[in-house]
């Protein structure tokens, strides 16, 4: 999983600056982090040992220097690029306490002092894959779980993809009340899961104690040199024992970095690794167990509960990377990657726990589609790690600006640190895309459609705003034809809304045009989206009196806040300006978009840019203005 932001638990309630209040201690945090952090990689030894060994041995016997060499570089992947590169580097990486692949590149954004293309491109890419993640992960944790039915009778393996569809089916359409009423147990729950990984482990590595012998690397780098390129493609099937790694940072705003560091080390990783050499060596002592290695390991009295309790664990996992989706989708649309869609709060005590329909929508039908597609964890793995590995790469990367940029570091240092990494993370990409013709294009093809509906939807606003601002009137040059023939005036106060202060906003125009009159009052207001998660609010208002009756105001917001016009202008009034909501009419532009005959693109991606213009939601709602203070002056634009 990445980017899942989770929903902050019962202890951890970020404040208007994205820290956690005083009240939530340190060792809540902790716990906390547990349910919503650790879902995706906890889950993995439902299928990757499984996977991993299975491929080595392709249609052999199971053998012992197999185990010992996935097992080494299960462990030593853990310990890279989950301990060293994300929980003791990335987590210090921080955004104003925020964390993730948006976060880092507008942190690069701010180490080199603009917008890079490069560095927009790269964030780009990591978004578009964590979608293709998002789909996946529910696919096939649900699954991984279900099929433990079949060890319990062999009659129950027709009934596992209906009975996957149907957890998947419910669990998507409970987003719409929201995840704090089932938030509170995630904590317990999979707290839980990770003691029963660890006893169930811990009760079978006596079973062949010769397993011990994966702690050395060599084990691991052995296998890799003698098996060639199917070490290699081993080498994929193991990157699934790391898979939501990156959500140790993408959750640091919600939990902090300490918390989730002393989770990780002292409680995950743990339970991890033991239920890893547990299922070693169960391997070793029966080879027959490679079959379902996991359940195998559990007594069969306790398969049922245990089905259950990995069943509890893998909606969890689950919920985490939708909600993490909904999260970044909101920061896309902040930064101007995407329309404005709806946006719907769920909770009014915890602002970052929102539903977003047509995401949703979206990722059902794709969930849906990919178990119906695969029909089984094993088929759905090849699909798996492609996504992810990207995502990965992309934060080496972006990783590397931040450290030589921002922390200052000298440049050979930096290389230093982040190579080794890097090619960790480019050799782990490699080897998952040797999956690609087994599954591996499933990802790749969603984050294409991704990707290439961000690159459309940002270059027909770019043609769109500069055919606009060819056609507009400068705004010192209307108030000086004002003060020269002022119209009618009007009490009240009216307020515009435009992307370009220096430009008269549109709906101004039309109504000096249509109803020839001003109001005793006339606010500019722009919107602006910062590079930071969220803007303190001392910073939110920028006032500039331009004349006796107009007044240019900015209001900046971060790209993980909601905007909220009102809210914002109330608080203006400590700042000297008048703000009464039932004397203020909010005067917008309504723009029917048609294609022209010579627009700078495609005309199919011109008709494509059109449909997703209409698809935005509504001003109105996105900025949370009142409907009944909303004036619309519709005006026809050609792109």
């Amino acid at each position: 999983m990445s980017h899942s932001a989770g929903d902050p638990p019962s202890g951890a309630i970020p404040d208007a600056n994205g820290r956690s209040h005083p009240k939530a201690g340190f060792w809540t945090l902790s716990a906390g982090s547990i349910g919503v952090v650790f879902g995706d990689i906890g889950t993995s030894p439902l299928y990757a040992f499984r996977e991993a060994v299975t491929a080595a041995s392709g249609h052999g016997p199971v053998q012992q220097h197999v185990v010992l060499g996935v097992l080494s570089l299960i462990l030593w992947a853990l310990i890279v690029i989950v301990t060293i590169k994300y929980v003791l580097i990335l987590l210090r990486a921080d955004n104003n306490g925020e964390g993730g692949t948006l976060s880092l590149t507008a942190l690069a954004f701010r180490a080199i002092g603009r917008r890079s293309p490069f560095l927009l491109a790269l964030g780009i890419v990591g978004a578009a894959m964590f979608y293709g993640d998002s789909l996946i992960t529910p696919a096939i944790s649900v699954l991984s779980a279900v099929e433990g039915l079949r060890l319990v009778t062999p009659a129950f393996q027709d009934y596992v993809v209906p009975l996957t569809l149907v957890i998947l089916v419910v669990l998507f359409a409970v987003q719409r009340r929201g995840t704090s009423r089932v938030a509170i147990f995630f904590a317990p729950v999979m707290g839980v899961w990770f003691v029963a990984l660890a006893i169930t482990g811990a009760l079978h590595v006596t079973d062949s104690p010769e397993v011990l012998g994966a702690l050395n690397p060599l084990h691991g780098i052995r296998f890799l040199t003698e098996h060639g390129t199917l070490g290699l493609m081993t080498l994929g099937l193991v990157f699934l024992a790391v898979t939501g790694g990156e959500a140790l940072y993408a959750d640091l705003g919600h939990f902090g970095r300490k918390p989730i560091q002393a989770a990780w080390l002292l409680f995950v990783l743990p339970a991890l690794v033991i239920n890893y050499f547990g299922q070693g060596a169960l391997v070793l002592s029966d080879p027959s167990a490679i079959e379902n290695p996991f359940y195998r390991l559990v007594p069969s009295t306790f398969v049922i509960p245990m089905i259950i309790l990995a069943t509890a664990a893998t909606v969890i996992a689950s919920q985490a990377v939708i909600t993490g989706a909904y999260s970044l989708t909101r920061q896309a649309i902040q930064l101007g990657l995407f329309p404005r869609l709806t946006i719907q709060h769920t909770s009014e005590a915890h602002p970052g726990q929102i539903y977003l329909p047509g995401v949703n929508t979206f990722l059902l039908i794709g969930v849906v589609a990919l178990v119906l597609l695969f029909g089984s964890s094993s088929r759905l793995a090849s699909a798996y790690g492609v996504a992810v590995t990207t995502t990965m790469l992309v934060d080496g990367l972006l990783a590397l600006v931040v450290l030589w940029k921002l922390w200052q570091w000298r440049l050979g240092a930096a290389l230093l640190v982040m190579t080794p990494l890097i090619l960790v993370d480019a050799t782990f990409l490699t080897s998952n895309l040797m999956k690609l013709v087994d599954g591996a294009w499933v990802p790749l093809v969603f984050a294409a459609v991704v990707a290439a509906t961000i690159a459309v939807w940002r270059r027909g606003t770019r043609i769109l705003a500069e055919k606009t601002r060819r056609i507009e009137v400068p705004m010192d040059i209307l108030l000086r034809n004002l003060e020269s023939k002022p119209p009618h005036a009007v009490p009240g106060t009216a307020i515009f809304l435009t992307s370009d202060p220096e430009s008269a906003p549109t709906a101004l125009l039309h109504n000096l045009k249509h109803n020839k009159v001003l109001h005793e009052r006339n606010l500019v207001l722009t919107i602006v989206t910062s590079d930071m998660p969220r803007v303190p609010k001392e910073e939110r208002i920028q006032i500039i009196y331009s004349s006796p009756r107009f007044t240019r105001m900015i209001l900046r917001f971060g790209f993980m806040e909601t905007p909220n016009v009102p809210q914002a202008l109330a608080l203006a009034r400590k700042q000297g300006w008048p703000f009464d909501i039932m004397s203020t009419s909010f005067f917008l532009s309504r723009r029917a978009l048609r294609p022209a005959a010579k627009s700078g693109i495609a005309a199919w991606l011109d008709r494509f840019y059109i449909g997703l213009a209409r698809s935005a939601a509504d001003a109105t709602d996105f900025f949370h203005i009142p409907t009944g203070r909303v004036v619309e002056v519709g005006t026809q634009v050609t792109v």
